[in-house]
């Protein structure tokens, strides 16, 4: 059964990533490196049929009988190729949403073209294909939408980034051409200018086609949120569980930042009320007093990049310090987020294919738009303050995505190495936020302590948030006192968290879920294993299994049975 299930793994990786070329090339599989996805009505049969052929012949395989290990998989296996047929005939993005078209443009050469898995005129001929068949992509788009279930805050924020992949090709794949023979030259030369040109009829459509009808509505509804919960997730919890045990979190971290806003503001000269039982106004009076002292400790507006190069000096020699983990040489740079992507996150860690060993992870960092004004940028300064940007830093690198998919690309399967958990991952990088400030960093620095607990508010924010705009139809006024107000957010944070909670559904309950799974299996190791527990080695235990669910790291860990649907 081991060796049937492997087969079928195997198949997996020809046929289904066959018919998403782009996915291939970002998990590390660059067989497809030449092929660009087929969003047409037949590209979509075909994926459908292809994940059900592969859903019944794993329905032929007895898991009872796998290893433990292949179980895991099988359930990955089952849950991804569900999803996929999911996707295409109930949640249909691809009649409502632009950014499906504008990140596969995007990243069909980004991809190619940020990293040196292959010589650059290799990448260059495969983007040189994916170039010549852009216009197809861009015309599925066209064809495929249908503007009056397409939201405007998605017809927006494509319009930038359709701009950004034309800045992309001239940034990163024209500057090259010269690398190629003069015969290859030619044909990118002539690939360019026709995906330019296409763009940029794209760009007009965009703007006086799309934009104008664009009178969707981007709320998911119940019925299509909960479906998708449980497939990001991979968690039995109901959307009511998630939100009772959200707010009651949020209460609890609040009464813990005014302890420590007390402590901080006790020596300080006409320091507000701290009664040891505050009333609500005083709670948050005073937790935004001692968060006013962080805010204020800022880098300029052009020395962002280097607060992080900092940031990540300083935390990486404390986990070494405090030996918290295992620390593979696998190479960082830190990089100015590229234009196509930006407009929904502030910063993300971009890894090399999980299919790929060793090579360059990148943390992007997005530049303060150009065209803020000093109040806005002052706003964004005051959330991601110096010890934010340490904050942000442990997250996303040290010891937070960086280093556990460091661990991660390491573990021996390939299929689940394609198949990771989103939960565990976002949940891993908020569980090493709190590692590190349970650890003293920053020498036990209060005032870091209390920007890492908005930090979490922030987390357990984005889970009420999540559902409330897509099931609940919150009002951007009552979503932004929940961000300002109650998790201590600055206005330009709680803005673009506004903008991108409409643009994603689910993924921002990922953070809490994550966390809260691998609090409870740290504390349930340390009863297990009782003198034998240190850090270490459970950290580097929890990583071994690659990035599936926690529930099944946990099984994995203490020989307990797999979970199943």
């Amino acid at each position: 059964m081991d060796s049937a299930f492997e087969r079928l793994s195997a198949r997996y990786f020809d046929e289904v990533l066959a018919l998403s070329p782009v996915e291939a090339t970002q998990l590390g599989e660059h067989r497809f490196d030449n092929r660009l996805d087929d969003l047409s009505p037949t590209g979509r049969a075909d994926q459908l049929r292809v994940a059900r052929k592969l859903l019944d012949a794993l329905k032929g395989i007895d898991t009872a009988q796998l290893s433990r290990a292949h179980q895991v998989d099988a359930q990955l296996l089952q849950d991804d190729l569900q999803y996929r047929i999911w996707k295409v005939e109930h949640l249909q993005a691809w009649r409502w949403n632009p950014l499906l078209y504008t990140d596969l443009a995007g990243n069909s050469l980004y991809l190619l073209m940020s990293r040196d898995f292959a010589p650059p005129w290799e990448r260059l001929a495969s983007a040189a294909a994916r170039l010549e068949a852009l216009p197809r992509l861009l015309a599925q788009e066209r064809e495929s939408l249908d503007p009056a279930r397409v939201p405007r805050i998605h017809a927006e924020t494509a319009l930038k980034q359709n701009a950004g992949v034309i800045e992309l090709i001239d940034q990163l794949i024209a500057p090259q051409i010269h690398v190629l023979s003069a015969a290859d030259q030619g044909r990118l030369v002539n690939a360019l200018e026709r995906a330019r040109t296409a763009l940029s009829q794209q760009q007009i459509w965009l703007e006086k086609r799309l934009l104008p009808d664009a009178k969707g509505d981007f709320r998911l509804g119940a019925e299509l949120f909960d479906q998708k919960l449980r497939f990001e997730l991979a968690s039995s919890l109901s959307r009511e569980q998630i939100r009772s045990s959200a707010e009651a979190e949020l209460a609890r971290v609040r009464h813990e930042m005014y302890a420590l806003a007390r402590r901080v503001l006790a020596a300080r000269p006409g320091a507000t009320a701290l009664p040891e039982s505050p009333t609500p106004d005083q709670e948050q009076t005073a937790i935004a007093a001692a968060l006013d002292l962080a805010a204020a400790d800022q880098p300029p507006r052009d020395g962002v990049y280097r607060a992080v190069q900092r940031a990540y000096v300083t935390a990486e020699q404390f986990v070494r310090t405090h030996d918290l983990i295992t620390l593979y040489g696998d190479p960082l740079e830190i990089i100015p987020m590229p234009q196509f992507a930006q407009g929904v996150s502030v910063a993300f860690c971009d890894t090399p294919g999980p299919l790929e060993k060793s090579r360059k992870t990148y943390y992007d960092v997005a530049p303060i738009p150009a065209d803020w004004t000093d109040a806005q940028t002052r706003s964004y300064l005051r959330e991601y303050n110096t010890r934010a940007l340490h904050e942000l830093t442990i997250h996303e690198a040290m010891p937070g995505h960086y280093v556990q998919l460091a661990h991660s690309n390491r573990y021996a399967s390939p299929l689940r190495a394609a198949l990771q958990s989103d939960t565990f991952i976002e949940g891993w990088a908020v569980y090493a936020e709190r590692l590190m400030a349970e650890q003293g960093y920053l020498d036990g620095d209060p005032l870091m302590h209390l920007v890492q607990l908005k930090w979490y508010l922030r987390s357990i924010g984005n889970a009420i948030l999540d559902q409330a705009m897509h099931v609940d139809g919150i009002s951007r006024d009552a979503a932004m006192q929940l961000m300002t107000h109650d998790t201590f957010q600055e206005e330009r944070e709680a803005a673009a968290k506004w903008v991108r909670a409409q643009l994603t559904a689910t993924q921002l309950s990922s953070y809490f879920v994550g966390v809260q799974e691998h609090l409870r299996l740290r504390e349930e190791a340390r009863a297990r294993w009782g003198a034998d527990f240190n850090l270490r080695r459970y950290h580097d235990t929890v990583l071994s299994y690659g990035s599936p669910p926690v529930p099944d790291v946990r099984a994995l860990m203490f020989d307990l049975p797999i979970p199943t649907d």
